[in-house]
């Protein structure tokens, strides 16, 4: 594939992007820094790295504030390295990949015109302008951090995560490890899983949904004939994969814009401090609450996490 660039919107909020990429301190799947992030992943697969050239935030169109229309805009200059033959679809699942780890699935605007009068997101909403959800690179990626960070905390959850992508991931020829596809996560054994650490009810999820997806039994590809409240009923379907984990999937794998994360407790907290509250809502009060913003039900959760870490 040929390099090419993404222009990035002028209120884009670089520094959350790399937050999110950065979660792990001693990641083996991503290089991140101010000028450029690195991603690896299977794809059909095929080892890939997506090389991103990030733009420097001292020049005249600065990312992160506004741009004036004699100014060019800021933009990201994607480059594909695969170690091997990518097909039309891998190639369309490496420019979609793109798309997502940016954060450039979801136009926060329509959730800010939504909530512009709104008594409880108004002003929360003015104090983070250009709050954007950065996603996973595939779907796949999405679901199984979901199943992995199922109750547990965020640090083991990442651990977990790290000891997947050796076991079931590839290394690229540049030596960073690509993230799994379903076929090579399908390859390992629960056992495999659990003599590191994952409880077996989590590699048998992880394993379960894996095999299901690569044998095609699960398809996570939208169409015509299969569209995301059809993917949706078909992950709840499966042993161990409950609500929040197919809301979280869709948010972080699909970009999808109406995902009710009700079942979120840092959601129910952020709505706690945001409602000048001594108790969480309960999560059928939540959903109540976060009804009220569909269709934009994912930027309403995206705000209120990222209430609990106000930037300075």
């Amino acid at each position: 594939m040929k390099p090419y660039a993404l222009e990035l919107p002028a209120d884009y909020r670089l520094d959350d992007v790399l937050a999110f990429h950065r979660r792990d301190a001693e990641s083996i799947a991503e290089e991140v820094s101010a000028e450029r992030l690195r991603k690896g992943v299977l794809l059909d697969g095929v080892p890939v790295v997506l090389d991103i050239a990030l733009p420097v935030t001292d020049a005249p169109a600065r990312v992160g504030t506004s741009a004036h229309a004699d100014h060019a805009a800021a933009c990201a200059n994607i480059a594909i390295h695969a170690d091997g033959m990518l097909s039309a679809a891998g190639r369309e699942q490496a420019g979609d990949a793109a798309l997502n780890i940016l954060g450039l699935r979801i136009d926060p605007a329509p959730f800010y015109a939504f909530v512009k009068k709104d008594k409880l997101f108004a002003a929360l909403a003015r104090r983070q302008p250009g709050l954007r959800i950065v996603q996973s690179a595939t779907v796949f990626e999405a679901l199984t951090w979901a199943i992995i960070g199922q109750q547990i905390n965020l640090s083991f959850a990442i651990a977990l995560r790290r000891t997947f992508i050796l076991q079931a991931g590839r290394q690229h020829s540049s030596g960073l490890w690509c993230y799994p596809d379903a076929s090579s996560a399908a390859a390992l054994s629960v056992d495999d899983l659990a003599s590191r650490k994952f409880s077996r009810a989590k590699a048998e999820t992880l394993l379960r949904l894996a095999t299901l997806v690569a044998d095609g039994t699960l398809r996570l590809d939208l169409a015509d004939d299969n569209s995301i409240e059809q993917i949706s009923a078909a992950l709840l379907a499966v042993k161990g994969i409950g609500p929040w984990t197919v809301n979280y999937g869709l948010l972080r794998g699909y970009g999808y814009a109406d995902c009710s994360l009700h079942g979120d407790v840092a959601v129910r907290a952020a709505l706690q401090t945001l409602l000048g509250e001594e108790v969480k809502p309960d999560i059928k009060r939540t959903e109540e609450i976060l009804a009220r913003y569909s269709p934009h039900r994912t930027m309403a959760a995206a705000h209120l996490w990222a209430s609990l870490h106000p930037r300075d």
